[in-house]
This record gives structure tokens, sequence and C-alpha cells, in this order.
């Protein structure tokens, strides 16, 4: 066993480590900022580690490993951000913020614009 070895198993098994805690974090988690948080900061690290772990180890795969990991960076925080402002949109937002509801506020006036 060479140290390239040990280090794609602990990249793999790390990775592997934060998709499993970002699955239970979305099914733990009472709420629905608190359930994206842990969708895609703690999964979309653990993939990255995933996919570092097949490039380093996979002969002759890396450049499709590497464009999945950037995919996925790309995505899940997107989808977030527009899961979170859709639902603040439908006033299921349930907390209250010290500074008022500056996003609120935004977005209220982004309807109001014309076409």
């Amino acid at each position: 066993m060479t140290a390239v070895d040990v280090l794609v198993g602990a990249l793999a098994i790390g990775g592997s480590a934060l998709v499993l805690l970002a699955g239970i974090g979305v099914l733990r988690f009472p709420d629905l900022y608190a359930r994206m948080h842990a969708a895609t900061k703690a999964s979309t690290l653990g993939i990255g580690l995933v996919c570092a772990a097949g490039a380093i180890g996979i002969d002759g795969g890396t450049t499709k490993i590497l464009l999945a990991g950037v995919a996925t960076f790309v995505t899940a925080p997107s989808a977030a951000h527009f899961i979170g402002r859709a639902a603040a949109q439908a006033e299921e937002a349930d907390f209250e913020l010290e500074g008022g509801g500056d996003l609120r506020t935004a977005v209220e006036d982004e309807g109001e614009r014309p076409a």
C-alpha cells in the first residue's frame, strides 16, 4: 500500500462521511433553511473530496470526474439560493432578522418592477 492509496482512501472516506452527515442533517433539521444549509455545504465539500479521490486514484477518467465535481460546486449552491429566495417570496420565512427584512423588501420591490 503506497502513500497515494492512503491519500485516496482518506479522501474517499472523509468525503463519504460528509455526504452521510449532510443526509442526516436534511432528515434531522427542523426548518427549510437549516436543511438547505446541510444539503449544500457538507454535501458539496463531501462530493468534492470524493471527486478528488477519484481523480487521484482512477487512471483515465480524471477530466470527467473533475468536471462532475465542478458541476456540483456550481449547481448545489445556486439551487439552494433559488429555493431560499422562493421560500422568502412565499412568506414561509418564520424568523426575525435583527436588521429588518431587507431581503423581503428587495423581493417585494422586484415584484413591482415592469418586465
